[in-house]
């Protein structure tokens, strides 16, 4: 194509000087040589020098021809002869506009009349049957498209797909429905989106996503949170008004209808929109409908992380592992350990809301202990002190202390004393009425510690850290249990109290 298309333009150029010199040459020749007129000349030389122009050019047009020829069949599938038909007669409106100038130039003087009027009338008839046949086929098409289709026999789902199930699901009423795509956005899957990526960041893994989907068996503005298609929190809003609360627990004195913030308890007051600057001024703590849920779906998720670690999970996050890190891996795992039991250490880190995302660190520390006859808890507890640094930051105040709350000698030998088993069966064998002497200790220490704005951590012995938290996850799972070697040397601390 290149090649004819300079062809084609140098053969012009060049018919172009040879013209001018043939028109000058032919002049000069006739008036000196055959003693012609000078308009004789001009007259017969420029006839014969243009006819031969015209011959000559035939070679030009030619391979224009092919040129155009080859750019038509471009992309078309089929003969050359059937795309450049198929193209020809795809626009009748076209070719009747060449019948129309052709019936023109037969009227114009020299031109051969009957030629030309037999030209504009076959290209006319041409484009009338083109236009005729495309009529056609639009109708035909049109009659099919509203025939009714043929009924197909509906194809049976595969039974194992009853067997799948969602690991994270939000059902939402109807009068919720705003809160997901509304003029102004959508709100709830955006936040949750940022909530799957703050989770991500801060306990380090991926959660998996969350289907939200609507449930005409629940009231207009409540929602329902499954995790592994278990209920896992319930909760109602009010769309277009604010929640106020005080995070001291205190009753709101605002116009509005009393509630209970669903993911924390605390007493609170759906208020609307124009009184949020004075709960603002107030020191409230207000927010939307869409923020309350997330906020419960926050909580929830925190509580059930670990269940949602799965195997699956597990490998995947050993294979992202950087490249320096695999020899570690490969010396651990399964020679030492299988790929369940970094699961199982992982996942009572994340019962706890400690943060696997420092994953190096906590496979040198399961390579530190794995080969001793210990059990798996004497493996968590080892992993913990690795990561001493991250728990105490976690847990540090905005002040930039550690608050902490000991367990006073007294209780700490009562649950050394009440330890009963070795290895994996060892146990907590306490007395009821003692667990609910703990039990009302711990919570008037740290109710008054929250009331005077200190969120603290509750300091026990290395040996019984995991019995006290496995009784204070039962009614306070926010409160962090650390032991005394977990504590940084570079922590700055601020003892509040004993219980």
């Amino acid at each position: 194509m290149d090649g004819a298309s300079k062809f084609v333009r140098g053969d012009a150029i060049a018919g172009l000087i040879i013209t001018v010199i043939n028109v000058i040459g032919g002049i000069i020749i006739g008036v000196l040589q055959k003693n012609m007129e000078i308009a004789d000349a001009a007259h017969a030389y420029t006839v014969l020098t243009i006819g031969d122009g015209l011959v000559s050019q035939l070679p030009a047009l030619m391979v224009s021809t092919a040129a155009g020829l080859m750019v038509s069949k471009a992309g078309v599938e089929g003969s050359a002869d059937k795309a450049m038909g198929a193209q020809l007669t795809g626009y009748p409106q076209a070719i009747g506009m060449a019948a129309f100038v052709m019936g023109l130039m037969a009227f114009l003087p020299g031109m051969p009349t009957l030629i030309f009027l037999a030209l504009a009338a076959g290209m006319g008839v041409l484009a009338y049957v083109t236009a005729q046949a495309q009529e056609n086929k639009r109708q035909d098409d049109a009659r099919a498209a509203a025939a009714p289709q043929e009924a197909k026999p509906p194809t049976d789902e595969p039974i194992s797909t009853a067997l799948a199930i969602d690991h994270l699901k939000l059902e939402v009423g109807y009068g919720l429905l705003p809160l997901i795509n509304d003029q102004r956005g959508y709100r709830l899957p955006d936040q949750i989106k940022a909530l799957r990526r703050q989770l991500a960041s801060e306990l380090g893994f991926v959660m998996p996503s969350v289907r939200i989907v609507d449930n005409m068996s629940l009231g207009a503005n409540e929602y329902l949170i499954r995790i592994k298609e278990v209920q896992a929190g319930r909760g109602e809003v009010l769309p277009g008004k604010l929640l106020a609360m005080d995070p001291r627990g205190i009753a709101i004195d605002l116009p509005g209808k009393p509630t209970r913030e669903p993911a924390f308890g605390l007493p609170a007051m759906w208020i609307e929109e124009v009184l949020r600057d004075e709960a603002n001024f107030r020191g409230l703590t207000v927010v939307d409908a869409a923020t309350v849920v997330t906020t419960h779906l926050t909580e929830a998720l925190k509580e059930n992380m670990a269940e949602l670690l799965s195997f699956a999970e597990t490998k995947k996050l050993l294979d992202d592992l950087p490249a320096e890190q695999k020899k570690l891996t490969e010396d651990l795992i399964p020679s030492q350990i299988t790929i369940t039991g970094v699961q199982r250490v992982l996942q009572t880190l994340l019962a706890e809301r400690v943060s696997i995302r420092d994953l190096p660190t906590i496979l040198e520390g399961i390579a530190e202990t794995v080969g001793r006859a210990v059990t798996a808890q004497n493996i968590v507890e080892h992993v913990r002190m690795r990561l001493a640094r991250q728990i105490c930051a976690a847990n540090t105040a905005p002040a930039g202390h550690l608050p902490l709350v000991a367990l006073s000698p007294a209780w700490e030998q009562a649950f050394a004393e009440s330890m009963v088993g070795q290895g994996e069966e060892r146990q907590l064998a306490m007395a009821p009425s003692r667990l609910q002497d703990f039990i009302t200790a711990v919570r008037q220490k740290f109710d008054a510690a929250a009331n005077e704005g200190e969120i603290p951590v509750l300091l026990t012995s290395p040996s019984i850290r995991a019995p006290v938290r496995s009784i204070v996850e039962r009614f306070r799972p926010q409160t962090v249990v650390m032991s005394q070697a977990e504590i940084h040397p570079s922590a700055r601390l601020r003892t509040l109290g004993q219980v």
